[in-house]
């Protein structure tokens, strides 16, 4: 079933990026995608995004709902009916909100497991973990906002680590039955990132040996937005061979 066109504010997106060895990327894919490389790393992210004024496009702007949210995702490609297209793959997504969980897959994208969520953010500072309640997922973040962004291997500078994610604009997300990935694409008017820099993070996902063996998946960098108007486009569905 194809999901309503919404629209939102995204009141803070901040992505926790990683460099990942590309061979260990791939065996975490659906068959149809690759890993889309960056100066020869595959990129992996968690987006921690807190959504306000959700609602169909056609409802009022004094309507809509309010959520924290966490997504696992991958920058990928994939060959498509015009040649090589790309986006994230999102194994795992993660709210705080019952709405959503119950939402997953009719309003919106993918299956969502609930999670408790701690929040403490400053206009300098945020600090973000999370726990779900099924166990499979926790996360603790603290980055503070810099004047420019350094030390990454993925991207030379924030303008060039902008327009790359601004480009992945199409994610697909994976469903209970299995067959099929939901689309959603996201359009901003404007965009603008910020860069941080990451005190301390722990994640269950990346930290897992069993996922990403020793040395194959290294935080690189931190970026943020804040107070940014959005529409949310379903996508057709993409069908699923089994690996």
């Amino acid at each position: 079933m194809m999901q309503p066109h919404l629209s939102s504010t995204i009141e803070r997106r901040l992505l926790v990026n990683y460099r990942v060895d590309p061979e260990v990327v791939a065996r975490l894919l659906p068959v149809r995608m690759r890993p889309r490389l960056i100066h020869g790393h595959a990129l992996a992210s968690i987006c921690m995004l807190r959504l306000s004024k959700v609602r169909p496009t056609w409802a009022p702007r004094g309507v809509g709902l309010r959520s924290e949210n966490a997504a696992h995702r991958f920058a990928v490609e994939w060959d498509g009916p015009d040649g090589v297209e790309t986006g994230v793959y999102i194994p795992r997504r993660d709210t705080a909100s019952r709405v959503n969980a119950a939402a997953g897959g009719r309003l919106f994208p993918g299956d969502y497991r609930l999670a408790e969520f701690r929040v403490h953010e400053t206009p300098d500072e945020l600090h973000i973990a999370f726990d779900a309640r099924d166990g499979a997922a926790q996360l603790e973040v603290a980055v503070a906002l810099a004047d420019e962004l350094s030390g990454s291997k993925l991207f030379t500078d924030l303008n060039e680590a902008s327009a790359f994610f601004q480009g992945e604009a199409n994610g697909f997300s994976t469903t209970r039955p299995g067959s099929h990935l939901d689309g959603m694409a996201l359009h901003a008017d404007t965009w603008r990132m910020e860069a941080c820099r990451v005190r301390s993070a722990t994640s269950s996902f990346f930290d897992d040996p069993n996922r990403f063996p020793p040395g194959t998946a290294t935080l690189d960098c931190a970026l943020v937005m804040r107070n940014l108007s959005v529409r949310w486009e379903p996508l057709p569905s993409m069908a699923l061979a089994a690996n």
